[in-house]
């Protein structure tokens, strides 16, 4: 009899999958920029699906030069605000927050900001950026989503400079990101709560000679007498979902200001009608509606060559069912 092989149930890559300690997404990297200074992301809030009509622009495709139809995620973005800066330095150890100064009337701290960049000990700027819910209509909170997005171009005196002229201005999507860009989506998934191994790592059932006391949804073993203790490899009962995931070169199908192009008859689903601008991305993207989304330019975009794309139609026909 041949020895039986076969490739492990579940990837460890996620592993520990443990629940997101916060609903909003954190970049612990991101993409080089040489140039002027500018915002490195943005957010909004996941509306729901549609499908559009557009010509396959992808080189050597099957279907290049026809029209095809496309799967979108909306997302409805409204403008952002800049309420602080802070400056990170390095050591061997990694970075680490330098200082911070929130507002406008923090001079003493902008001063302590200002000294440390002339001391030549700040070696990233980040602008602290909220959101603004209550100009969504689709998503049920007033509270704003405090997040660092990473300001990239320009030197370090540059870059401080053009955080504090943002103060007070609402920030739009489009001095971010554009149509047919390629970009990196990442959002908490939809929670699921605890789960068995089954379904959590994708394990076979026992068969019924394998099944004692009726038990079918279960390991067969923990492991090896040695080494004396359960590896974390083991797939076993646990969290599912409500982990953060990133989503890489994700394309920008629709970057519009009009909702009346999107807006399907009666609302999307669970959310209702977009008021304001709104980005349709290529595919599906992580979490429930209504979550918040967070993007950013695309990390390694792998050749990809950004080319405005020929929409010819946009579905709206309605979601209700």
């Amino acid at each position: 009899m041949g020895e039986i092989s076969r490739p492990r149930r579940g990837s460890l890559a996620y592993s520990p999958r443990t629940r997101a300690k916060s609903q909003v997404p954190k970049y612990a990297s991101w993409p080089k920029y040489e140039g002027e200074p500018v915002l490195q992301g943005f957010a909004g809030y996941k509306v729901g699906m549609t499908h559009l009509i557009m010509v396959d622009d992808h080189k050597n495709s099957p279907t290049e030069g026809k029209d095809i139809s496309v799967p979108v995620t909306i997302l409805e973005i409204p403008p952002m605000k800049v309420v602080g800066v802070r400056v990170y330095t390095q050591d061997t150890y990694g970075k680490h927050a330098k200082s911070e100064a929130w507002g406008e009337d923090s001079e003493e701290s902008m001063t302590k900001i200002r000294e440390a960049i002339a001391a030549g000990k700040v070696v990233d700027v980040f602008a602290i950026m909220q959101t603004q819910p209550k100009l969504v209509t689709g998503v049920p909170k007033k509270v704003s989503e405090i997040m660092e997005t990473r300001v990239a171009g320009g030197s370090m005196e540059e870059r401080l400079d053009y955080v504090v002229s943002l103060y007070n201005t609402d920030i739009d999507v489009t001095s971010v990101v554009d149509s047919g860009q390629y970009i990196d989506v990442t959002a908490i998934t939809t929670g699921k709560g605890t789960q068995g191994p089954v379904k959590r790592w994708g394990i076979q059932t026992r068969k019924h000679k394998h099944s004692r006391g009726g038990k079918k949804r279960h390991i067969g073993n923990l492991g090896p007498w040695t080494p004396h203790h359960v590896r974390w490899q083991v797939p076993q009962t646990g969290q599912m979902g409500y982990q953060q995931r990133t989503e890489f070169n994700k394309r920008i199908l629709k970057l519009g200001e009009d909702a009346s192009e999107v807006n399907p008859d009666g609302g999307f689903l669970n959310y209702g009608l977009i008021r304001n601008k709104y980005i349709a991305i290529k595919g599906s993207v992580p979490g429930p509606v209504k979550r918040l989304i967070r993007i950013r330019p695309a990390m390694r975009p792998r050749g990809h060559v950004e080319r405005v794309p020929a929409i010819q139609y946009v579905s709206t026909m309605s979601k209700q069912g």
